[in-house]
């Protein structure tokens, strides 16, 4: 992913194996680059003090390993959290006004807390059940969101910035309609973690399926400064397996989410011997 930011160090892997809940997340920790905002910087410490909160992670995971499925640990979180920090600043430069300075008079960066603590949280109910698991975060947020934004705001602004949250965390669903940009923004950066190594857990169990072949097709992501839209998704795939992922997993996503005007994505086939069927998709 193109940004001019440090995301900070990557997140440590989840374990490969059994591991006491202490051991599993030990030294797990959270990073996105801040640029000054001193409430995301307040949100990121509780999120990376909170053991609880750890622990959801880790059960995200172990039911995602339980599944075959691709990473959904502390790993995913932390690159959707970055992802959707590159997307909401590249719209707001271009004019993009969220809902908390819309409709509740706030200020962008107060948008950003919201979009970081859906980000942190919009897998939690994995720890319960794939099936219908952004419900299930729903609640889960909900008592976590005000002990995580406890130390940024006062009241009322608390609860409204975590009801922006989890609108955010609904949205995310495939039919989740989202309607503000904060939740499209979260809906769009959590299917943008696509690249290889998400295919990691399918391939390693030998369960491979056309998600973990489509993820291996990923090369790159790079997401940067449009010239027509604000925001230009450049992809790099190297071979036509990863037209389902670009189509079938991040446009319909996109579509619906309320970014589609703002949001040009553009798939490029590396491979010389490819180029020939499908050389650029576009959504």
């Amino acid at each position: 992913m193109a940004d001019s930011d440090s995301s900070g160090p990557p997140a440590p892997a989840p374990p490969g194996g059994p591991a006491t809940p202490a051991e599993a997340v030990a030294g797990v920790e959270v990073h996105a680059p801040t640029r000054g905002n001193r409430r995301l910087e307040a949100l990121l410490a509780a999120a990376n003090g909170d053991e609880r909160l750890k622990a959801l992670w880790r059960m995200q995971q172990v039911t995602a390993d339980r599944l075959g499925m691709s990473d959904h640990s502390w790993v995913h979180v932390q690159v959707v959290l970055n992802i959707a920090l590159r997307l909401f600043r590249l719209l707001v430069r271009r004019g993009v006004e969220p809902a908390l300075v819309t409709d509740h008079l706030m200020r962008d960066r107060d948008a950003e807390v919201a979009i970081a603590a859906a980000c942190l949280l919009h897998d939690s109910g994995m720890s319960i059940h794939r099936t219908d698991h952004e419900s299930y975060s729903l609640f889960l947020a909900a008592e976590i969101l005000p002990r995580l934004l406890a130390d940024a705001y006062g009241e009322p602004e608390r609860t409204v910035v975590a009801a922006e949250a989890l609108h955010a965390i609904i949205g995310h669903r495939r039919r989740g309609d989202p309607m503000t940009i904060e939740a499209g923004v979260v809906r769009v950066a959590d299917a943008l973690d696509l690249a290889q190594g998400r295919s990691r857990v399918p391939f390693e169990t030998r369960r491979p399926n056309i998600h973990s072949l489509s993820a291996a097709a990923i090369d790159r992501v790079d997401i940067r400064a449009g010239e027509e839209r604000a925001v230009t998704i450049e992809i790099a795939m190297n071979n036509s397996s990863g037209i389902f992922q670009v189509d079938e997993l991040l446009a319909t996503k996109l579509r619906g989410s309320g970014l589609e005007d703002h949001v040009e994505v553009v798939a490029r086939i590396e491979a010389e011997h490819e180029k020939r069927l499908v050389p650029v998709f576009r959504v």
